[in-house]
């Protein structure tokens, strides 16, 4: 990689980080291209060069952690099937909280609606989810940890019903409940009750 593109990759990634901070302060229907050149320190048309609308910025925040969560799933291995569930349920929670309800809201906003929403939203993400945890739950039923019986798309789905409603709920409760708290209790009762049945011995 050149310098100019090193250097192309940092200011990109410093109207990101520069967004991120603006929506923790205030709502992000509210906050301008103005107000994010101004903090970031670089020209309205630099921005455009990165970006074509400042909703491309909450995809970019939203993809970046989630990948980042994905990768260390995948080096989880020697981890139980609950284990790794667990590390994600509560690092989804964690991020959503961390990056903030008005973040939450402007992404729960641009995809609410897949049939409707700009070109520009990132209306995949349910499809992705689902086929990340299908993908883990596929491998964990043939190393043996699940058994062969375990309804993968069932369980799937339900995983993602109460990520999504945890997300939604805290929004709509205008964070009246601590989201980390939630993740936690789902995750040392509901989670191990979902799979119980369908564990093998393999890995504990």
């Amino acid at each position: 990689m050149t310098t100019r593109e090193k250097n192309a990759l940092k200011t990109r990634q410093k109207i990101i980080d520069a967004a991120a901070e603006l929506v923790l302060q205030n709502r992000f229907d509210d906050m301008t291209i103005d107000d994010l050149t101004r903090a970031c320190g670089v020209a309205k048309g630099t921005f455009y060069t990165y970006f074509k609308h400042k909703d491309e910025i909450v995809f970019e925040v939203c993809r970046s952690f989630f990948a980042r969560i994905e990768t260390n799933m995948q080096n989880m291995r020697g981890k139980s099937i609950i284990a790794r569930l667990s590390y994600y349920f509560s690092e989804f929670i964690n991020e959503v909280e961390r990056h903030g309800v008005n973040m939450t809201r402007a992404w729960i906003k641009g995809v609410i609606d897949p049939s409707t929403a700009p070109k520009n939203y990132d209306t995949q993400k349910w499809r992705y989810d689902c086929e990340m945890l299908q993908n883990i739950l596929r491998s964990a039923v043939e190393s043996g940890e699940l058994k062969k019986s375990a309804p993968v798309e069932l369980l799937t789905h339900i995983i993602i019903s109460q990520l999504y409603g945890m997300m939604t709920c805290w929004c709509m409760s205008d964070c009246e409940f601590e989201p980390k708290d939630w993740a936690k209790k789902f995750c040392d009762v509901q989670l191990k009750a979902i799979f119980g049945k369908y564990l093998t011995q393999k890995k504990g």
